[in-house]
């Protein structure tokens, strides 16, 4: 958890997360998880459930829209002709929060590990579906919220994610 006692509450039901500090909502963002619903297991493209922390990051000088491929920038910055030519790619763009699990047996270790699957917080071109499940197991966000949450948390900050 960052020292000033933020973390990240991540809603599935809501399809909302919420930036926590000092016990107070400090921000509040549509978000788009997983289209199969809440769950652990490896290959499920579920959203896994329960407490977790940011332990990476990635993206933090990429132009808002920049398209990453195993959390490495393509060169490609996503346009609606480039979802128009791969209308099946699993857009990851503009920044990454990697998670890992910190529940042993729920969602750390064995099939149910949540960094293991590469479960992210990150961007998507396809803001208009926000507030509504959508993603592959990933939590989406628009790409200037992604930014603007990319700013206020760190390597570290827990995340909670319930149904």
């Amino acid at each position: 958890m960052k020292p000033d006692g933020s973390f990240i509450y991540i809603s599935v039901g809501k399809q909302t997360l919420t930036v926590i500090e000092k016990n107070k909502n400090r921000r509040c963002y549509s978000v788009s998880t997983a289209r199969n619903g809440p769950g652990e297991l490896l290959g499920s493209e579920c959203t896994p459930l329960g407490l977790h922390f940011i332990t990476e990051m990635f993206g933090q000088r990429c132009a808002e829209g920049t398209v990453f491929v195993g959390r490495k920038p393509t060169g490609e910055v996503s346009s609606a002709e480039m979802l128009k030519l791969f209308p099946d790619r699993d857009w990851i763009v503009t920044r990454i929060m990697w998670l890992s699990g910190l529940e042993p047996g729920r969602n750390l270790d064995g099939e149910v590990d949540t960094k293991a699957r590469h479960i992210y917080i990150h961007g998507t071109p396809h803001e208009g579906l926000l507030g509504r499940p959508g993603s592959k197991g990933c939590i989406q966000m628009g790409n200037r919220d992604i930014i603007e949450l990319f700013n206020i948390v760190s390597v570290g900050t827990k995340v909670m994610i319930e149904e």
